[in-house]
């Protein structure tokens, strides 16, 4: 992930926000705003590059340790049951709890319907 930005991608993105005309230089202030706003940009257009995987394998040992793919799991999961659904014929799942600093459910832009 790029995290250096020249002056006219900032300069650029803050007229781009409508925190500046063009032409107008950029307030200090405003300049951590801006550059939070192109690394958000910048992870989200990231995020949607990635493709979704289907795990091989999942191995949920005793002593709470996961591997994805003989990879330990990066994240937390709460001491809670774990929901297994097996499926010799298809696709099992797994479903457990993750834990979490911070939730933010994005509320989907609404489709419009067809006249």
């Amino acid at each position: 992930m790029r995290l250096t930005y020249t002056d006219a991608d900032i300069t650029a993105k803050a007229v781009q926000l409508g925190l500046i005309d063009k032409g107008e230089p950029l307030p200090r202030d405003l300049r951590g705003k801006v550059v939070a706003a192109l690394l958000q940009e910048q992870a989200a257009h990231a995020d949607a590059a990635v493709e979704p995987q289907l795990a091989k394998e999942i191995v949920i040992q005793p002593n709470g340790v996961i591997l994805i793919d003989g990879e330990p799991f990066p994240w937390l999961v709460a001491q809670e049951p774990v929901d297994v659904r097996l499926d010799p014929d298809g696709v099992s799942t797994v479903r457990m709890t993750l834990l979490a600093g911070a939730v933010q459910i994005i509320k989907p832009e609404p489709r419009e319907e067809p006249r």
